[in-house]
């Protein structure tokens, strides 16, 4: 990215796919400082942000991740936030597997995750509390 993003710890993912849904639940649950913040590439913000990432909003190929003002991308967007997380900072050893490894890995998953997890009709809908940390 050649310009920081205004907006920091945002989360950009894909808000039909199932497991993508998942993911963010999955951090919100976990992140006791409530330090991130999310956005699905379907709504008007997150088009905006994948835009400026180079990510096509019709077919995503990765979540991103805005951390201190950079941009990351696939595995490293994941380690990224896990290893913000109370209890998962372990996850850091991970980035010692090269990255073109990890990365055929997420495209594993990223490729068929429709076909695997499903797909919603439309973005799910988080409850109240949820929903004050999702960006639109």
């Amino acid at each position: 990215m050649s310009k920081p993003w205004p907006d920091d710890d945002v989360i950009l993912y894909d808000g039909v796919c199932v497991f993508c849904s998942r993911w963010i639940r999955f951090v919100a649950a976990r992140d006791a400082d409530r330090r991130f913040r999310f956005t699905a590439i379907q709504s008007d913000y997150g088009r905006r942000l994948a835009r400026a990432f180079g990510i096509d909003p019709e077919d995503p190929d990765t979540n991103a991740v805005v951390h201190g003002g950079v941009a990351t991308f696939k595995s490293d967007a994941a380690l990224t936030v896990l290893s913000h997380l109370p209890g998962w900072g372990w996850v850091r050893a991970l980035r010692a597997v090269p990255k073109a490894w990890r990365d055929a890995v997420y495209n594993l998953v990223a490729h068929n995750r429709y076909r695997i997890f499903g797909k919603y009709e439309a973005c799910f809908v988080p409850d109240d509390a949820f929903r004050a940390r999702v960006m639109e």
